[in-house]
Parts: C-alpha cells; sequence; structure tokens
C-alpha cells in the first residue's frame, strides 16, 4: 500500500512501442501530456511484441521507470497506451506513484477545457464510466466488508456502494443529456424547417478548426496551439454566402484510439456532425504525417454514422509549406479539395463558392414579375437570399432574378392564394422552360 501524492504534474512518460509504429505516436502523446500540464521529466520507450497481462511492458522495464521516478522525483507516470484497472494496479505498486494510461490523460484534458453545462455533463459522464472499471486499483479496503460488534454495515461492501452510487449519478447524467439531445433535436427540426444549410467542421485535434472558423465567419472563438483546444461546439452564421441561411459548426477535434467513453458521452455533439449537410475536413497541410490522421478521422466518422455526408477535404496552414492555392475536382465536377491558409485568409472566397456550389443542388434561375399583392412572397425571396437583381418597371411592378433550391422554390409552392400560384406557374415552371431574359 503507498501513499498517493494528493497533486503534482511532473511525469515520466512510458511508451510501449510495436512493430509498424513509427515517431508520430509518440510525438502526439507528449503533445497530449502538454495540453493536459504535465512536466515531462524523462521519456522512456519499451519495445514490444505484444502486451504483457500484467504490466503491459516487460518487468525489467517497470524496474527502469520505478528508478527514473526516484531519481527525477516524478509525481506520476504516463502511459502512451489505453492499461486495463489491474495493470495500472500493478504499476503503481511498483513505481509507487499515480499511474495514468491514454485514456485517463485525455479524459482529464476534457475535463479542463468544458466549460458549457452540456460539455461538464458529457465529461462526467465519460469519467465515471471509466473510473467505474478502476474502483479497485490500489484501495485494497473497498473490498473488505466491515464486522465485528458495532462495526457491522447493510450488508454490502465498500467497493459495492461506490459501484451503486456511480451508477445512480450515471443513470442521472444520462437522463439531463436526453434532453440536451432532445433540445438539438427541436433546433434541427426548426432549421430544416426554414431551409437552413449546416456545414460541420471536422478534423484532427489542432488542424487549425478553429482559426478557420474565426476566419470565415468573423467570430472570435479562443484558438491556441495545443491539442482539444476547443470542446464545446460553437455555431455561427456563415455570412455572404449566396444559398440564404448557413450556420457553420465549430466541432470538437478527433485523436487517434478516441476512447469509447468520449464518443459514447459526446452522442448529444457528435449528432451535429451526423445531421450536417456538408462536412469540412480540415487537415493540417504541414503536418507530415496529416495522410494517417486523415483516415483515422474517416475511422470516427464511420463509427458515429458520418461517413455518408457529402465532404471537402480543406487542407489548412498552406503557409507554412508555401504552398500556393488550389483546388481540386472529381469525375462529376464536384470540388473535393482546396488548399487554404485561415490565418492570412489566402483560399477563403474561393472556400465560400465550393460551400455554396455544394449546398445548391438543383437550382432555379429565372426572372419573375410581383405586383403588391406578392409583397409576402417578394420578402420571402429575400430572406432566402436568392434574390440576385431587382428592377421596377414604368408599371410600378418588381422585377427580380431569382436563383434559390429546387427544395426552396417547392416550399414557397404551398403558400396559400396568388403568391403559391404565382410560384407553381412562374418558377417552378421555369425549371421546363428556358431561361427568360428582360432587358434592362
Amino acid at each position: 500500500m503507498f501513499e498517493r501524492a494528493e497533486r503534482g504534474d511532473r511525469a515520466v512518460i512510458l511508451h510501449p512501442v510495436f512493430a509498424g509504429t513509427g515517431p508520430e505516436l509518440l510525438d502526439e502523446f507528449q503533445e497530449l501530456c502538454v495540453s493536459a500540464g504535465v512536466d515531462i521529466a524523462t521519456v522512456i520507450t519499451a519495445p514490444r511484441d505484444r502486451p504483457d497481462a500484467r504490466f503491459f511492458v516487460g518487468s525489467g522495464k517497470i524496474d527502469e521507470v520505478a528508478e527514473e521516478v526516484t531519481a527525477t522525483g516524478a509525481d506520476l507516470v504516463v502511459v502512451s497506451r489505453p492499461l486495463s484497472a489491474i495493470q495500472e494496479r500493478n504499476i503503481e505498486k511498483c513505481c509507487q506513484c499515480r499511474v495514468l494510461d491514454r485514456t485517463t490523460l485525455i479524459l482529464d484534458i476534457f475535463a479542463q477545457r468544458a466549460r458549457s453545462h452540456e460539455g461538464k455533463l458529457q465529461v462526467e459522464l465519460a469519467q465515471l464510466r471509466h473510473l467505474s472499471t478502476r474502483l479497485v486499483r490500489g484501495w485494497t479496503h473497498l473490498e473488505r466488508q466491515k464486522g465485528g460488534i458495532g462495526l457491522r454495515g447493510p450488508g454490502e461492501t465498500q467497493l459495492e456502494t461506490d459501484r451503486r452510487l456511480i451508477g445512480q449519478r450515471i443513470g442521472y447524467l444520462k437522463s439531463r443529456l436526453d434532453k440536451v439531445r432532445a433540445q438539438r433535436a427541436q433546433s434541427r427540426r426548426r432549421r430544416e424547417r426554414a431551409h437552413v444549410f449546416t456545414v460541420a467542421l471536422v478534423g484532427y485535434t489542432n488542424a487549425g478548426k478553429s482559426t478557420l472558423f474565426n476566419a470565415l465567419t468573423d467570430s472570435n472563438v479562443g484558438t491556441q496551439d495545443m491539442q482539444f483546444a476547443t470542446l464545446d461546439p460553437t455555431v455561427r452564421q456563415l455570412p455572404n454566402v449566396p444559398t440564404g441561411n448557413v450556420l457553420l459548426v465549430d466541432t470538437v477535434g478527433f485523436v487517434s484510439d478516441l476512447p469509447h467513453e468520449l464518443v459514447a458521452a459526446f452522442h448529444a455533439t457528435l449528432q451535429e456532425t451526423r445531421e450536417a449537410d456538408l462536412l469540412l475536413h480540415v487537415i493540417d497541410a504541414a503536418d507530415p504525417f496529416h495522410a494517417q490522421r486523415e483516415h483515422e478521422v474517416e475511422d470516427v466518422l464511420q463509427s458515429v454514422d458520418a461517413s455518408n455526408i457529402p465532404i471537402v477535404r480543406v487542407f489548412n496552414k498552406i503557409d507554412l509549406v508555401d504552398r500556393p492555392v488550389s483546388s481540386r475536382s472529381d469525375a462529376a465536377g464536384l470540388v473535393t479539395r482546396i488548399d487554404v491558409s485561415a490565418l492570412n485568409g489566402h483560399g477563403l472566397d474561393e472556400l465560400k463558392d465550393i460551400i455554396a456550389l455544394r449546398l445548391k443542388g438543383e437550382r432555379i434561375r429565372t426572372w419573375v414579375s410581383l405586383g403588391s399583392r406578392h409583397a409576402r412572397l417578394r420578402s420571402q425571396l429575400f430572406d432566402l437570399g436568392a434574390v440576385e437583381e431587382e428592377q421596377v418597371t414604368d408599371e410600378g411592378l418588381w422585377l427580380l432574378h431569382i436563383d434559390l433550391s429546387q427544395q426552396d422554390a417547392e416550399q414557397l409552392g404551398r403558400l396559400p392564394g396568388a403568391e403559391g400560384l404565382l410560384v407553381r406557374d412562374e418558377i417552378l415552371g421555369a425549371t421546363d422552360r428556358a431561361t427568360r431574359r428582360v432587358e434592362s
């Protein structure tokens, strides 16, 4: 039995290395440690063919780690791989200090960064699910049941009591998050009725999503050059896009081996990604391992059922690799990739044009003449951002050149009275005719 230090951030990193893994995993884990506020004392690598059931690595390597803990005065050992509860417990006994695995470290970072009520609920749920499997670690007294005169308890061990209390708290958090999920679903239904498009920024952590979000929406969301700087999703309107109302969502970054507890707890947040009309996969063009990061993000998207949503790959930070703005299209002529720099604004106008083209779908472009009895229809066309040009005739009629989606036109065609009749005849009927031109 040992006494854990209440606080202390000086750590020895233990990095098991398996065949086929590159140095990028260690680099990424060190960045995660820095993001969590860890003071790295030393890094010990441990080549392995397969994990050891007792320590994950060999006992000789654990002895080396214990010696480094003593020599450097470290407060904890941080392991770059997920550990089982018994592996954590065994390493703690040998090293006589706290042990954190990769999953616990990521959960700690999320707990530090959560700001919104929803984010705090999600992080607490993930932590409790993780903790429920690790109650006994170094605390053997939890396994015992008190006995003797005056010490007999209610018939359950302290371990069983703690598990019951954690289970009750998990049930409470899940019910609160169900309410959040219902609220988000209601908001999405309102957006659908108003024909508001949603574009979600996804990508590996620290790829520059928040910087790109600020540049596109003229916002001031906090940005930092570290892992998981953004945790709570942010939604803003995307201005100057000719498709009408478009909302841009800045989401939490992904990472390799994202803990299952987090994926489950952040169901409500990830739902925004699943319900988006278009995904912008932001990729760090200066990252030498960006190809592997792309595959890992795609795996996460597939795991949350978002792999069938149209996607545009946005290679950010081209200012760091001295690359010009360029784009690529598929066989159908749809742009699937663009290079930009969110920091200096290069390529952002082109990106907005691409977003507009990918969201437009089947469009109706025509001239329409409206009288005073069509004032409501004129107002709605302007609200949709469908009016490209307006003229006033000598007779006092409004002459509008419009560009709107087939879906919006069909919605307007259901208006009662003369307005709906005009839409069905003059606008929806234009899909079967050549576009009319009017001399100014």
